[in-house]
């Protein structure tokens, strides 16, 4: 028996087993398509689980497929929600339910680490938030992710290439001045907002990247810290609360 966390993400699902320590163990992702995960995707989750707790910011109907899935083998499920104070981190939504679940939780794995932190996530859209060094949530951003900005272009203009090209400051190809130009406007929004975190925080605020598209931007962001595991480290802080509060 054991317990998991699950973070379903609109590309992917994450899973993980939960240490007593409140550590996580080795992750499994599994994709799907918005409307059903990959073939042969419930062999690959755990037999029997003695609690399981999810995060999901996907569609209601995949959501219950995981639902469905893990009540078969578990025997408790915690579903975590925003909270507009948890653990010493404070939230500036007016309505918690509005900010997803997903950066609720980044905000707790950031709370965790100590200090001030500007969180990064970059997946289906590049999502800033700021957490003051008190836990004081001070808002954020949502835009397009590097992927979605070429997928977009793509769309309009069937010429394009979705993929492909390498970061230069001026490039001298189509590939690469696509390429440029996305990743140039998320490192943009962020030096941007990471400049505004400074000035209404009176000091240094460090970077901290989650999320698959993270590793695109890290080599123009040589001081920030990489946790692709983000999402699902702040889970394991609502576990261990939940738990708790149940015991």
């Amino acid at each position: 028996m054991s317990r998991w966390l699950f973070d379903l993400g609109n590309s992917r699902l994450k899973c993980a087993p939960l240490h007593a320590d409140g550590g996580i163990g080795e992750v499994l992702a599994i994709g799907h398509d918005g409307g059903a995960f990959a073939e042969g995707w419930q062999a690959r989750l755990p037999a029997r689980i003695e609690a399981a707790y999810v995060a999901s910011v996907a569609a209601p109907a995949l959501r219950v497929q995981l639902l469905d899935a893990l009540a078969a083998r578990s025997g408790r499920i915690g579903i975590a929600g925003t909270q507009r104070a948890w653990q010493g981190v404070r939230i500036a939504y007016a309505e918690p339910a509005r900010l997803g679940v997903d950066r609720f939780l980044s905000l707790l794995a950031a709370r965790a680490r100590g200090g001030a932190w500007l969180v990064v996530g970059v997946g289906t859209a590049l999502t800033i938030d700021l957490l003051d060094a008190d836990g004081r949530h001070h808002g954020g951003r949502i835009a397009p992710s590097p992927t979605l900005m070429r997928e977009a272009l793509q769309a309009r203009a069937v010429q394009l290439p979705a993929q492909g090209g390498r970061y230069r400051e001026f490039a001298g190809d189509t590939d690469d001045a696509l390429a440029s130009g996305c990743l140039g406007a998320a490192l943009a929004l962020v030096e941007r907002s990471r400049e505004a975190a400074r000035r209404l925080c009176a000091g240094p605020v460090s970077l901290l990247l989650h999320g698959g598209g993270a590793g695109a931007l890290l080599p123009q962001l040589a001081d920030a810290v990489h946790d692709p595991a983000l999402v699902l480290h702040g889970l394991a802080c609502w576990a261990r609360v939940e738990a708790q509060a149940r015991s």
